[in-house]
């Protein structure tokens, strides 16, 4: 199969490359820096810096859309929200009017959101059918969505993947959380009673492979573990990992001040749940916090 990739060079998007690839698929991978793409994601990728690159003529049988700003890499500032909504809609408002134009279509577009979409939503269970809070998250990942949809007009199968925080052994979220809690500074934030939606990234990946092979799959599809934590439990799962306490709590106030809208991403919560995917047949490798995090834990060290 030959696929068009955004977002290639990332956390989750250089593993998922090196998993496609020894699955004997194409590879192309849009990237600002197309010079770096083979040491990230593998030598035979093809880079390319810009969509207008491609051709009417050029076919791809799929595309997968991961681009986007970090969301937690500044404060939310109108500047920083507005580049975080361009640098996902923007991208994907190119790959619709390459499709448009393309003379072969692609069979499948799968394109990334996040489990942010539905805002903040208490303790109630998340299916993808739930009504959304409104906020930024919400309305971020609506719009994203909604140009992803557009591709269904040229014909094109539609699979949307509201993510939540992916585990894995090389970055992501988890990253940032090790060094204090290693200290045994770690802790819950807030009240810690916010729900936490996460996957492992081998689960992550195996659910993009199952909307490709799977051609009578489309739409909204939640990317998490079908057991969400609370932050308190997150944390205590986390020290009991590290062998290491938990329970020095980071208070809501200062990172209201610190971080202003954005820590609405710490204290806020949403407890998703992969229905729709556990519809098909799929089976979770990382069902536990537990069994994910002592995976991950142990290929550090390994590593």
């Amino acid at each position: 199969m030959k696929i068009l990739m955004t977002g290639g060079t990332g956390f989750i998007g250089k593993e998922l490359c090196h998993f496609l690839l020894g699955k004997n698929h194409q590879l192309t991978v849009l990237s600002r820096n197309p010079v770096k793409v083979p040491s990230l994601c593998g030598e035979s990728v093809t880079a390319i810096r810009s969509i207008e690159q491609l051709a009417a003529s050029d076919s791809f049988d799929a595309i997968i859309n991961l681009a986007g700003e970090g969301i937690t890499d500044a404060r939310w500032s109108k500047i920083r929200k507005q580049q975080l909504l361009d640098s996902r809609i923007n991208t994907t408002k190119q790959l619709i009017a390459y499709i448009k134009k393309a003379d072969h279509k692609p069979e499948v577009l799968i394109s990334g959101s996040a489990v942010g979409y539905y805002g903040n939503s208490g303790s109630r269970k998340l299916n993808e059918k739930s009504h959304p809070h409104d906020n930024f998250s919400h309305q971020l990942c609506a719009q994203w969505e909604a140009v992803a949809l557009e591709a269904k007009k040229s014909g094109v199968r539609v699979c949307i993947i509201r993510t939540g925080l992916v585990i894995g052994n090389d970055g992501g979220f988890l990253k940032r959380m090790l060094l204090p809690f290693k200290l045994g500074l770690g802790g819950p934030i807030g009240n810690g009673k916010q729900w936490m939606s996460w996957i492992h990234r081998t689960d992550y990946i195996a659910i993009i492979e199952k909307l490709l092979e799977s051609v009578t799959l489309q739409g909204v599809f939640n990317a998490t573990a079908p057991e969400p934590v609370t932050n308190i439990e997150f944390s205590k799962t986390l020290g009991q990992a590290l062998n290491r306490p938990a329970f020095i709590a980071i208070p809501a106030l200062p990172l209201k001040i610190l971080l202003g809208e954005m820590a609405e991403l710490l204290l806020d919560g949403q407890r998703a749940i992969p229905v729709r995917i556990e519809q098909t047949g799929f089976k979770f490798q990382f069902k536990t916090l537990s069994k994910a995090l002592d995976d991950v834990l142990f290929n550090q060290k390994r590593g």
